[in-house]
């Protein structure tokens, strides 16, 4: 059990140490790429831009954004749950009915304020 436990941890130390060489070997040894589209501010493809580059984004466009993290994140914390609901029995359902009254009253004041309305 000790030595299946020690040769596990060097066998990690040794990828920890040998992936970020390679990548240092990579950097130094590798080819060069050179040229005039590399120096360019747009390697892209981007020939010409439309627009001026201060353009304003609209307000709503960050609180579209905003929602999303939101709500993406509500899924981060769900997923756990689901896993687990056996085990959890009826304190953790009703934690999670909560957590979800909690969410549908925050889309329900979203709603009503506009916030999704484009117009």
């Amino acid at each position: 059990m000790a030595t299946e436990l020690v040769l596990s941890a060097m066998a990690l130390l040794g990828i920890a140490i040998v992936i970020p060489l390679f990548m240092l070997a990579t950097m130094f040894l590798g080819p060069r790429a050179g040229g005039k589209a590399k120096n360019d501010p747009y390697e892209s493809g981007v020939k010409r831009m439309i627009g001026l580059a201060e353009q304003k984004f609209s307000v709503k466009y960050y609180l579209l954004a905003i929602l999303f993290l939101l709500f993406d994140i509500e899924a981060v914390f769900m997923y756990p749950w689901a896993v687990s609901v056996r085990d959890l029995g009826w304190f953790g359902f009703t934690e999670m009915v909560v957590f979800m009254v909690l969410l549908l009253t925050g889309l329900i004041y979203i709603l009503k304020k506009g916030v999704l309305n484009w117009r």
